[in-house]
């Protein structure tokens, strides 16, 4: 799973960033395909916020079911809808650490 972030974080975290969701988002949008997530952190992360990072992390299987798996775009743009206000209950069933896997500038 992974993230797009457009603000620096710290390299290894056990909840995603403060910025995600974006304040102005009532949902956290994790999505299921690196490319697509590269994509988001260059060219809508730098434009908007002068930086983007991708993270990758790993959640509870059986958390998930409860999120279908929706398609935003193309066939690979796969991403799961999270409301805001469970993304407490979310980070708490991530296992191991978030590691920013690509950093935009």
């Amino acid at each position: 799973m992974f993230d797009t972030v457009g603000l620096p974080g710290r390299p290894h975290r056990r909840s995603p960033c403060p910025g995600s969701p974006r304040r102005d988002q009532p949902i956290f949008y994790p999505v299921l395909n690196e490319e697509y997530a590269i994509a988001i952190a260059r060219d809508w992360n730098v434009k908007h916020d002068g930086a983007g990072f991708v993270t990758r992390f790993q959640v509870e299987s059986e958390f998930l079911r409860r999120y279908p798996v929706r398609q935003a775009g193309g066939q690979t743009i796969l991403e799961l809808w999270v409301p805001a206000e469970e993304l407490e209950e979310f980070n708490r069933h991530i296992v191991g650490e978030i590691q920013v896997t690509h950093e935009f500038r």
